[in-house]
């Protein structure tokens, strides 16, 4: 019979004699198994591609961003597609697609503001236009004295005198113009029909042409003051303020003011309409 040896501990293979077996490659069992594994996930991932190609060409073309965007062929997504519609642009995850729609038939059910009327640039924000000035009108006045009430102011050989007026060219040279002051807006200028102007020279009143200077604008210039008498006024100087116009004996002058009756009836006149 056999002897039956007991192996000896394989903990120390060679201090005790025993050697493993040399006759096959360690672990052959498991490279079996892990290279059928291997072989049939293989095997499966390329059944579910096919499979998965075979999906894709039976399903209908959709041109919706997101699908495009979430399902590729030949992947396997375990996730669930987004449904989140991605901005519109010109980028690479999304394309705007016209409209087939004719442009009058996109909005059929909203109707269209009628047109405002244009507006011209002079119609915005302009003034109303001003109204037509009326013609200056010119006024004519006659000079009549308070205590001669029958004598007016009248150009005889280029001085003013005090008469009566007799017939129509006496009438005529007895009426002036009666302007704005040459020397002073808020005062009074006379002028004769002629185009002549009354002014003082050497104190007494005369009918000359104006030479456009200084002094004949001033000398031809009479403020109206206040009188004693009712509607009267008084002519004062410009230039020579404190004389008045008075008539001595029956001669209009420029003369310095004095507190007298006489003084005061001779320098107060009433600019009328014309001599009676």
């Amino acid at each position: 019979m056999p002897e039956n040896k007991s192996q000896p501990s394989q903990d120390q293979p060679w201090e005790n004699g025993w050697a493993p077996d040399t006759s096959r490659a360690p672990g052959t069992r498991r490279l079996w198994l892990a290279g059928g594994m291997a072989v049939a996930t293989i095997i499966a991932c390329f059944t579910a591609i096919a499979v998965s190609d075979k999906e894709y060409d039976a399903e209908p073309y959709s041109a919706s961003p997101s699908t495009e965007a979430t399902t590729l062929p030949g992947l396997i997504s375990f996730a669930t597609p987004s449904e989140t519609t991605p901005p519109k642009g010109k980028s690479g995850l999304s394309t705007d697609l016209p409209t087939t729609e004719a442009p009058d038939r996109q909005h059929a059910g909203t109707p269209k503001p009628a047109p405002e009327p244009s507006k011209s640039p002079s119609d915005e924000g302009s003034p109303p236009a001003p109204a037509p000035k009326p013609p200056a009108t010119v006024t004519w006045r006659s000079v009549r004295s308070v205590n001669y009430s029958d004598r007016y102011w009248h150009v005889s050989d280029g001085y003013v005198r005090l008469d009566p007026v007799r017939g129509p060219e006496s009438r005529e040279d007895s009426t002036f113009k009666q302007v704005k002051g040459l020397a002073n807006s808020s005062c009074y200028s006379f002028a004769t029909h002629d185009g002549k102007y009354l002014r003082h020279r050497n104190f007494a009143l005369r009918a000359e042409r104006n030479d456009a200077s200084r002094l004949f604008a001033q000398d031809a210039t009479f403020c109206s003051r206040g009188s004693g008498y009712s509607g009267a006024t008084m002519l004062e100087s410009v230039n020579y303020p404190g004389y008045f116009l008075r008539h001595r004996n029956f001669v209009v002058r420029l003369e310095r003011f004095e507190y007298s009756s006489q003084y005061a009836a001779d320098s107060s006149f009433h600019l009328v309409g014309g001599p009676a």
